[in-house]
């Protein structure tokens, strides 16, 4: 009876003895992630399935296993590096936070000074994050939201690019559904291109609608937009428009040249400059000009339009 007792515990031993091996392997298995992650509010198993839908290696053990450890930290963490054993991976989501740094994109700034912005501030490779937007914008302007960004220190340029463009879709698609009803890709960055116009061109937001009519207006009667504001795209964002810029840029962007509107929109725009877009005031404006005072002067006449050009630059 004792021999077949002591038997009986060897073997029970043994069982511990293999599981407390393999549950030591599984824990010092490596698991590959990007060094900052990000992780959503929610319940424990929410954030597993979330995980395994990027496929990390993670399964209902590290539900159970983070359950005896603590609860996952939600929005950015920094793991440090790229391989972490099981162990260290669980044990970060309950402890790691990333350091986050505000990055603004102001409304009317063009994508490239926002990339300059984006990798000077980050500390990320320029040309990388060029070629992650040129791989996935759906256009090459006006896809982002102007908004305050807070992004985390250590983000890849591919996850950036990733996260700064699911987060204007789905803002824009949003305002789409809130205007028309549904979202038409196609339909919706013409109306962009509009905004992007009305953004450069406006004092205000409350002169949005009235540049807006102008725009229309000029396109309905096959005039030329011949607006300096378009000329502002890309890296020429802040740079004064010049009579030679006007002769020599052979691109869409010039109104002065070719009508109708730019093939893409000439900058990043706000709610307001959409909303003009969408929702013009009804007037029978075809000129502006700005005042001394910085605000607009509208008309419908050449002739009023050569005066207040006088005036202003009196």
């Amino acid at each position: 009876m004792k021999v077949k007792k002591t038997a009986i515990l060897a073997y029970v031993f043994a069982i511990i003895f293999v599981i407390a091996l393999s549950f030591m392997y599984y824990l010092n298995k490596p698991i590959y992630t990007p060094k900052v992650l990000y992780i959503p509010a929610g319940s424990i198993n929410k954030i597993i399935t979330q995980l395994q839908s990027k496929n990390y290696d993670v399964c209902k053990i590290d539900s159970f296993l983070l359950r005896m450890i603590g609860s996952p930290q939600s929005g950015w963490i920094n793991l440090q590096t790229r391989v972490n054993t099981k162990a260290d991976f669980l044990y970060k989501l309950t402890r790691s936070k990333a350091a986050l740094q505000n990055v603004t994109l102001i409304p009317g700034e063009t994508t490239y000074i926002f990339l300059n912005q984006l990798a000077s501030n980050l500390h990320l490779n320029r040309q990388k994050l060029q070629n992650e937007f040129n791989k996935h914008a759906p256009i090459k302007e006006g896809v982002f939201i102007p908004d305050t960004y807070r992004l985390p220190l250590g983000i890849t340029e591919k996850e950036l690019i990733k996260v700064l463009l699911n987060s204007s879709h789905k803002k824009m698609k949003e305002l789409s559904l809130k205007f028309f009803g549904n979202y038409n890709q196609k339909k919706w960055f013409r109306y962009v291109a509009i905004a992007s116009i009305i953004q450069k061109e406006s004092a205000s937001a409350k002169e949005m609608p009235l540049v807006s009519s102008v725009i229309y207006n000029r396109i309905n009667k096959g005039m030329k937009l011949q607006m300096d504001g378009t000329l502002n795209y890309g890296k020429y964002s802040h740079q004064k428009v010049t009579p030679y810029r006007i002769k020599n840029d052979t691109t869409t962007y010039n109104t002065y040249r070719h009508a109708g509107l730019p093939t893409a929109p000439v900058c990043n725009v706000s709610i307001d400059a959409i909303r003009a877009a969408v929702f013009p005031k009804k007037t029978k404006y075809l000129y502006f000009m700005k005042s001394k005072n910085g605000t607009h002067d509208f008309t419908c006449n050449y002739s009023t339009h050569l005066r207040n050009i006088k005036r202003a630059t009196k």
